[in-house]
């Protein structure tokens, strides 16, 4: 899967009533996930993790615990490309996820769910990159 795919799929999911913790997005995400081939389960957690990574920096999550950190990233990949790229291309478009502490910690384990339901199986994923807090060491270098 690569980037455009993983947007349209995002936008494709989104639902049109609001969605405060991203639980419809993930659902419809993991249905459609799992009635996929494999490789697209596998293909969106890697594109997933490389926009958290992309979004692991010190400019948005210096006030952040761990774990709020993360699920206010995932909340950025939730709202679509655009205010994903919007985030990217201006730090203070983060604030105000981490300020109301928008989160969608469901989007993270959507591949995990889908993977699971083709295979029967869970999953020991093990992506590119890794979408945990602080683990992009260039975005936290001083």
């Amino acid at each position: 899967m690569n980037e455009d795919a993983f947007w349209q799929l995002i936008e494709d999911c989104r639902p049109t009533a609001p969605d405060p913790d991203a639980e419809v997005l993930a659902a419809t995400l993991t249905e459609r996930l799992a009635q996929s081939p494999l490789s697209l389960v596998i293909g969106f957690a890697e594109q997933l993790s490389w926009a958290l990574y992309r979004l692991d920096r010190k400019e948005y999550g210096h006030n952040l615990s761990g774990d709020a950190f993360l699920y206010t990233r995932a909340a950025v990949v939730a709202a679509g490309r655009t205010a994903f790229d919007s985030v990217l291309q201006d730090p203070a478009a983060f604030t105000r996820y981490a300020i109301d502490l928008i989160w969608a910690e469901p989007l993270l384990y959507t591949p995990d769910r889908a993977y699971e339901r083709i295979t029967g199986e869970e999953w020991d994923r093990d992506t590119r990159y890794s979408y945990e807090s602080c683990s992009n060491t260039e975005g936290w270098a001083d």
